[in-house]
Formats: C-alpha cells, structure tokens, sequence
C-alpha cells in the first residue's frame, strides 16, 4: 500500500495541522515506509495462533469476601477535626 502526499496532506488538514512542504514529504516517506512494515507482518502466517492480550498469562488475586464488624462511628469519627450528630464536618463550599 502506497501513502500519497494528498493523503498525507488530508489527514494533516483533517488533524488541523500545519505542515510546510518539506515536514509533508518527510511524513509521506515515513508513513510509507511503515505501511510496508504492516504489509510485511501481513504476510506471516498466522494460523492456530490463539490471539492475547499480554506476554505472559496473568490471573487477578481475588481473595473471598468474608463478613466482619465495622469499626463503629466513634473510631470512625476519632481522628476527625469536627464531627457534629455521628457524621463529618467539613466547611461549606455552596453558597
């Protein structure tokens, strides 16, 4: 597959960017160069290969949920500046 600098130009302007002349030719013989990568990697066979998303197999750590006692309001509430009525105080910030 062959980028022609009218491509390169119409993405440039659909990307709204302004590119001079010369940054235009330098992205039209970079682009293409890696289309032909791409084309290049299309040409290996890749059938039986089961697709992946990482390098190496990967298993969250789930551990079983397990029921406990909360640590109660007053523990809860001990190390807060202001507390009024078993709640949070904090300041006003809608007037």
């Amino acid at each position: 597959m062959k980028i022609t600098r009218d491509e390169v130009a119409h993405v440039a302007r659909l990307a709204r960017l302004a590119l001079d002349e010369a940054q235009i030719e330098a992205l039209t013989g970079e682009m293409d160069s890696i289309l032909g990568y791409v084309e290049k990697l299309n040409e290996l066979d890749t059938e039986g290969l089961v697709p992946t998303a990482h390098a190496v197999p990967m298993e969250n750590a789930f551990r079983d949920d397990v029921v406990r006692e909360s640590i109660g309001v007053e523990k809860a509430l001990s190390n807060a500046p202001v507390s009024r009525t078993g709640c949070f105080a904090v300041p006003k910030v809608i007037e």
